[in-house]
């Protein structure tokens, strides 16, 4: 039974993994949730922000987005390869123990 709770809890764990915490509600900002966000314009003329600077800083954070997200992906296709790699290494390493356990 203690089994059985150690696996359910482990699925429990959130998707980022033991140490870190997001709610099941929390979804990351997306490049073009960024680049599609506009604003109400400001009532009695002239008061507010800028449109167009707005624009412009939403388009430089997408575009900070976009490289973060790129990169966050090479990174886990090559954590994927090194582990790919480290378990044929750890593979044949036990292929090769057996093999000489058996010529004894």
């Amino acid at each position: 039974m203690r089994v059985f709770l150690r696996r359910v809890r482990r699925r429990q764990r959130s998707v980022n993994g033991p140490t870190r915490y997001r709610s099941a509600a929390y979804h990351p900002l997306r490049p073009w949730q960024v680049r599609e966000r506009r604003f109400r314009p400001t009532s009695l003329g002239r008061r507010g922000l800028d449109p167009g600077e707005v624009r412009e800083f939403l388009d430089q954070v997408a575009g900070d987005l976009a490289t973060v997200y790129d990169a966050l992906a090479q990174s886990r296709r090559e954590t994927e390869r090194i582990k790919d790699a480290l378990r044929r290494w750890q593979s044949e390493q036990a292929r090769a123990r057996d093999e000489r356990r058996d010529d004894r």
